[in-house]
């Protein structure tokens, strides 16, 4: 995945006067920051973040309220506050932003810029889940209440191999070498162990060498499919050009930095486990397997390495549901997609067991994402619900089938480190 397609143009990525935390005005930039909105773990993530801070970025991207409409009118006002009371401040000058995630021997650097906008049949920058539209339109409720975008979509994309060690790097990975060698801009450390730090590129040599690089290069959207899909619909309808042509996000080269790949979990509220694995049947293959949750994780790994695998938890045990009826799946998964679509734990999962077996509505209400097992499971024994743990799709997969235009069923991966959200943010007022 490193060049557009034929007759296809490339990334487009431009400077912008990044909005920042002021750090004379908050307590520390560490309690002020955010992991994405989606990953914040609701209500005890999302209330460890309040009380972490009252400036945390938390109360812009999760605002409360009694209804949408108040709680994106919260977050518009809460933003334009701190904006004027000096607790966020815009950069002097438009830049691009180095950007920098350590933790033992993990590595990741990329580039945070504002991104042109493109199609799916442009080639230049591929989806590869499904959305749920309800959220697509909250979210782009807030981004428009707001006018601002509050977090960086991740994106990869395939640069150069590098040469011989005598080689310099070139293009991106040597301006990305030569700032991340200087002072960063800001400096923190994050409760989760992840260091960070942010530099800004502002020389127009090196702002032209990222841009000429990357012009001939197409991206895969890691994380973050919801909010490229609000920065899409937000741009209809408006005149062109406009900061609504844009969006912004995190760039990594996946040559030089790999990123781990990891399941996203689901939590099916009000389905105790009992009562799913009755409806079960002779569907699946039901075992229950020994604790604790890393050794039950194991045992997936290798059920999953034959097959359709799943663990159901909840109820203080852990269950393996696996090789599942062939007839099962001929009558439930589509059959006008590629094999390699419909062999997806996700596609099963949500096909065969989900609409299925269990009858459950696709709803927000009823069906809940999480990208922690831990936090999956502690909630399903709280609320007497069904956590399905999933094993991780390998990056190939994603890969080969978002090159082909098939996109997998939505919450199918996690891709990571995520960049800490209230780092930077793009005002688009400005």
């Amino acid at each position: 995945m490193n060049s557009a397609g034929p007759g296809k143009s490339g990334l487009d990525l431009v400077p912008f006067r990044g909005v920042r935390y002021v750090p004379e005005r908050v307590g520390s930039l560490a309690a002020v920051t955010s992991p994405p909105y989606d990953v914040v773990v609701r209500p005890d993530g999302l209330l460890h973040l309040e009380s972490a801070d009252p400036h945390n970025i938390v109360r812009v991207i999760l605002p409360q309220g009694e209804s949408a409409e108040l709680r994106h009118r919260h977050a518009a006002d809460t933003l334009r506050g701190w904006l004027a009371e000096g607790v966020l401040a815009a950069d002097g000058t438009p830049a691009l932003y180095v950007y920098e995630q350590r933790r033992g021997d993990l590595l990741q650097r990329g580039v945070i810029g504002a991104l042109r906008l493109s199609e799916p049949s442009e080639g230049v920058v591929l989806p590869h889940e499904d959305v749920i539209q309800d959220v697509v339109a909250d979210r782009a409720d807030l981004m428009r209440a707001t006018a601002a975008n509050l977090e960086p979509l991740l994106l990869t994309y395939r640069g150069d191999e590098p040469g011989a060690e005598e080689v310099p790097a070139a293009g991106t990975a040597a301006v990305v070498e030569s700032v991340a060698a200087t002072p960063p801009l800001l400096a923190t450390v994050t409760e989760d162990g992840f260091a960070h730090r942010l530099w800004a590129v502002r020389d127009p040599e090196d702002i032209a060498e990222v841009r000429a690089d990357l012009s001939h290069r197409q991206a895969l959207i890691a994380d973050g499919h919801h909010r490229w899909a609000t920065y899409l619909r937000l741009r209809e309808g408006r005149p062109s050009p406009s900061p609504w042509d844009y969006g912004l996000v995190l760039l990594v080269d996946t040559v030089r930095h790999p990123l781990r790949v990891r399941a996203i979990h689901r939590l099916l509220r009000g389905l105790p486990v009992g009562r799913a694995l009755r409806l079960l049947g002779d569907t699946f293959r039901v075992r229950e397997v020994p604790g604790p949750l890393a050794e039950a994780e194991r045992a997936l790994a290798g059920a999953a390495a034959g097959g359709n695998a799943f663990l159901l938890a909840g109820d203080g045990r852990f269950h393996l549901v696996d090789r599942p009826a062939p007839a099962l799946l001929a009558r439930t998964v589509p059959s006008d997609r590629p094999p390699a679509w419909r062999s997806l734990d996700a596609t099963v999962l949500h096909s065969a067991l989900i609409a299925e077996v269990w009858s459950l509505p696709d709803s927000s209400e009823r069906i809940a994402y999480l990208h922690e097992a831990d936090a999956a499971v502690e909630q399903a024994v709280r609320t007497d619900s069904t956590a399905v743990l999933m094993h991780p799709v390998a990056e190939s997969v994603v890969r080969d089938l978002a090159g082909a235009g098939v996109r997998m069923p939505r919450k199918s991966t996690s891709f990571g480190p995520k960049p800490a959200t209230g780092l930077v943010l793009r005002d688009l007022d400005l």
